[in-house]
């Protein structure tokens, strides 16, 4: 699953940079009006990138797993293979109400798979070190709540729904030790 789930992050993030078009000048004034596609990039890849060091530590503290966790991988996988197309629609579109809201919308809604996938990996038996580990998941529960206030929020003042959205990405910056002081 590790190994499937890795290549499927590694295709969304290429995915992504093929989206990237370079500009038909040869000066830096023509990386000017790519800024917002590039910006889109940058928060997106950190995202990807957050989710895949989580899912790797996730799967690291497994034992077992079962076919009810396969389905809630492909289904946090599917989520994931949005977030290029909300990407590029909200780079496109200078970070525009309605892109902003459906990029908080996969965001959330990949937040509730993510759930999901630890809820059916500690389900599976003999997953109990993951179960220690996790213990109360407070900034997993705390970014869906962030996520869904800010989609609305994205129809009055996108911008501040994006920095909302950094703002949860930055929250998870913050490496979350749990599983790694269990394992060692």
């Amino acid at each position: 699953m590790e190994a499937f789930s890795d290549g499927v992050i590694a295709i969304i993030i290429t995915i992504m940079v093929l989206e990237l078009r370079p500009p038909h000048v040869d000066n830096l004034a023509g990386l000017r009006p790519l800024l917002p596609v590039l910006g889109s990039y940058v928060m997106s890849f950190i995202f990807i990138g957050i989710y895949w060091s989580n899912h790797h530590h996730l799967l690291h503290a497994t034992q077992h797993v079962d076919g009810r966790s396969l389905w809630a991988n492909l289904h946090l996988l599917f989520w994931l293979s949005l977030i290029p197309f909300v990407t590029a629609w909200m780079g496109e579109n200078n970070f525009s109400q309605w892109p902003v809201a459906l990029y908080g919308a996969v965001l959330l809604l990949a937040a509730i798979a993510y759930t999901i996938l630890v809820w059916a990996l500690l389900a599976a038996h003999g997953n109990e070190l993951l179960a220690e580990a996790l213990g109360f998941d407070f900034k997993g529960k705390i970014s869906m709540v962030i996520y869904a206030m800010a989609i609305p929020l994205a129809f009055v003042r996108p911008w501040i729904s994006c920095l909302i959205y950094i703002a949860v990405a930055a929250m998870w910056l913050i490496p979350d030790r749990r599983i790694e002081r269990k394992i060692t």
